[in-house]
């Protein structure tokens, strides 16, 4: 590769080392590297709750992980269980995002998660230090003073360089800093043996390539990149980039998707089995997704569901999915009677403990289309109900205003109206 015409910068990807733990363990006077604590999802008392993210101290005693639920937690009086605040950890990461921009300017700042933050620092890590690991440090330090926080920076010519630095080293460095550089590909992404363990090779993906016979990221550099795409598509060509630490995006640039759509779906807070219960769930995600398209003026042509079966199956399979192509509408009495046909045409009795609803192929509302045989002005009568309600949910909440089928058994809109992110606001920020 000539690496002298690739884009040269200098860019930091800076992690919150298990953000919401440690903002947890800040508000107890607690260090975020040596308390014991899980931030969960569900209160202590049930089966179903979700580690949300676990202290450093607590994956090394127990192996904790993020995906570990309620029922995997050691009986361990050392262990501290937490409800998520949600907006106590967006408060911190307006605050350490604030403080990024003392040392970037914004147009050169990219929140990338609530924990996570991309910095172009081409143009301003010289005001702060002799070299940019020295400026690295100094943020660390600042954000430490200031709250009471451990974040770990990766340094990289390019973005997706920062981020390998940041995911394979500087978790594992004394003080919390990576760095790669063209110079270091050889020795620093070749040597990478787990593909899973690289930003944007998941599971089904690595195994997608040890199919190709790829199973380390130097025989990823030495693949033919044109079979990689004709394999595996325009991400085959992404994945030999990455292999060679080339990234030529621009963060000033912004991305328009050639294809929109709105989406929303939810883990059900146990296993459904009947029909009506799980109907009840379908028609308020129709209400929440077809009422922002209706917001942003657009129209559906096409509907996409998803049930994740149970774990309890007795099954190879893990979900069902179907997608229908339909005439555009944005009528959400038209969406709510094609959403449930489909799933009825999909759901044959399953188990069923996550639903996702999608609505694709949009477009403009130029008009209400007449149709001969339909009841056209009753039609327009439910589009005035429909942007009337629109307006008290926007002003009073989403909670002001619901049909009497979220007090139904298996409704879950009202407990979900207080939740931020999917999971509890908290009461107080501190």
């Amino acid at each position: 590769m000539n690496y002298a015409a690739e884009p040269h910068g200098v860019y930091f990807f800076i992690d919150n080392k298990s953000f919401y733990a440690s903002c947890e363990s800040v508000a107890r006077g607690l260090n975020p590297l040596t308390a014991v604590l899980c931030v969960m999802s569900e209160t202590a008392n049930t089966k179903g709750g979700l580690i949300l993210a676990a202290s450093p101290r607590a994956k090394q005693l127990f192996g904790l992980h993020n995906v570990n639920r309620q029922y995997e937690l050691p009986h361990d009086e050392r262990l501290l269980l937490v409800p998520p605040r949600m907006n106590l950890y967006i408060k911190k990461n307006l605050e350490i995002n604030r403080i990024f921009t003392e040392y970037a300017a914004e147009e050169d700042l990219l929140p990338y998660s609530i924990d996570e933050s991309l910095l172009d620092m081409t143009h301003s890590w010289h005001l702060f230090g002799k070299t940019a690991r020295a400026v690295a440090q100094r943020i660390q330090h600042e954000i430490k003073r200031r709250l009471g926080l451990y974040v770990t920076v990766g340094i990289g010519d390019n973005p997706v360089q920062a981020k390998l630095a940041l995911d394979i080293y500087a978790k594992h460095t004394r003080d919390l800093v990576g760095e790669i550089h063209y110079a270091d590909v050889p020795t620093k992404i070749w040597s990478i043996t787990d593909l899973t363990s690289v930003w944007g090779i998941g599971k089904r993906q690595a195994q997608r390539l040890h199919r190709l016979g790829i199973n380390t990221m130097a025989e990823l550099a030495a693949a033919n990149p044109y079979h990689l795409q004709q394999e595996l598509g325009v991400i085959g060509t992404q994945l030999f980039a990455t292999a060679w630490g080339i990234d030529r995006s621009n963060l000033h640039e912004h991305y328009q998707p050639k294809q929109r759509s709105y989406s929303n779906g939810q883990v059900l807070p146990r296993d459904y089995w009947r029909a009506n219960e799980l109907e009840v769930v379908i028609k308020e995600l129709v209400e929440q997704v077809a009422s922002r398209v209706q917001a942003h003026h657009l129209q559906v042509g096409s509907v996409s569901l998803h049930l994740g079966l149970a774990r309890t199956q007795a099954t190879t399979r893990i979900h069902l999915a179907k997608t229908e192509r339909i005439s555009a509408t944005d009528q959400i009495t038209a969406l709510r009677q094609i959403t449930l046909s489909l799933f009825r045409k999909l759901w044959h009795g399953e188990g069923i403990r996550r639903i996702n609803l999608a609505y694709g192929d949009l477009t403009p509302v130029t008009g209400m289309q007449l149709e001969l045989l339909a009841n056209n002005q009753e039609r327009e009568k439910q589009r005035k109900l429909d942007q009337a309600t629109a307006t008290i949910r926007n002003r009073f909440g989403v909670d002001s205003l619901f049909r009497a089928q979220s007090l139904c058994s298996g409704g879950t809109a009202l407990e979900r109206a207080g939740l931020v992110g999917g999971h509890s606001g908290g009461n107080s920020y501190e």
